[in-house]
């Protein structure tokens, strides 16, 4: 009602028409108008406005029929517009919404439905503010409340649900099994590795003692031999070396009747000199031959060598 006196709240916006034609929005605060010619036509709440979206029926792109609806915010951008550019703004806004609603579902699978809703909803309000740009209202957000399924289709969700849970859990366990057995695998690899690098460094460190004790043995007896060499070549070194030849020898005649059932006996066992003249002249004929093969022994070495004359019984 025109009073004259008019005091708009905030947030609105008040459309005047003067006789019949619009003249101007108030703005908030004190307002004047003639009385008779001015009248308010409109008003427009300029806060955001909250529309439930009601449900409907659309069909995905692998059809499936969904039963969807929403809530959509929308807002006054410019009154002028909003009261002339359409005759109910939000019933044109919503029915907008349904219809942009149906076609951006129509271009998803249902597991797209599911898993893109935020990309659908921004289609769907980018859809909607370029038509209602010509009324004046700007779609702020767009959000899906429900999407319902058909039971059939919910049924076969849950089972390729519990597929899928079934699939990862078995792929897990074969992941388990193949890297225990590699665990299991490489110990035994470098088990074999260890007890083989063992293996080898015991044989290099026998073969090592074996051929330590062998040069042992051999560096001994070159120096009893060098000792023994040195005893021939001083005086009465001969006799010695008779006397060890012939005690050498009983001994091991000694010895064959004890070790063996079988033995050979000589014609004169009985005779004890005839047998150390034997060994002596033995001793005797390997010394010739030593100095046969070695001119280099002067008459000194040579008269010192032993002699099968010296060593007969009686001499």
């Amino acid at each position: 009602m025109n009073t004259v006196v008019l005091f708009v709240p905030q947030q609105e916006a008040w459309v005047v028409e003067r006789m019949g034609r619009f003249h101007r929005i108030l703005e908030p605060g004190l307002n004047l108008l003639i009385p008779l010619l001015d009248r308010i036509r409109y008003v427009q709440s300029l806060k955001e406005i909250v529309i439930n979206v009601p449900e409907q029926s659309a069909v995905s792109l692998d059809n499936v029929t969904l039963q969807i609806d929403g809530v959509l915010y929308l807002r006054v951008m410019d009154p002028y517009k909003a009261s002339y550019g359409v005759e109910d703004p939000e019933y044109a806004v919503t029915q907008l919404a349904q219809t942009t609603m149906r076609s951006e579902l129509g271009k998803l699978t249902l597991d797209k439905v599911f898993r893109e809703r935020e990309s659908l909803n921004s289609n769907i309000v980018d859809a909607i503010n370029q038509a209602s740009d010509y009324w004046g209202i700007k779609c702020l957000r767009y959000e899906i409340k429900d999407i319902h399924v058909p039971p059939k289709v919910r049924e076969a969700m849950q089972m390729q649900v519990e597929a899928e849970r079934r699939k990862r859990a078995m792929v897990l366990e074969s992941e388990g099994t193949r890297e225990s057995a590699i665990n299991v695998a490489e110990g035994q690899k470098q088990a074999q590795i260890l007890a083989s690098e063992a293996e080898r460094a015991e044989q290099i460190n026998k073969a090592a003692g074996e051929a330590n004790a062998i040069l042992a043995k051999a560096k001994a007896r070159g120096e009893a031999i060098r000792l023994v060499a040195e005893a021939l070549m001083q005086q009465h070194g001969n006799s010695a070396a008779s006397l060890s030849i012939a005690e050498q020898y009983v001994t091991a005649f000694s010895k064959l009747a004890k070790e063996s059932n079988t033995i050979l006996l000589p014609s004169n066992a009985g005779d004890i000199s005839s047998m150390v003249t034997q060994a002596m002249g033995i001793y005797g004929t390997m010394t010739k031959n030593i100095q046969k093969t070695s001119p280099s022994l002067g008459p000194t070495e040579a008269t010192r060598l032993p002699n099968t004359d010296e060593l007969k019984p009686g001499s």
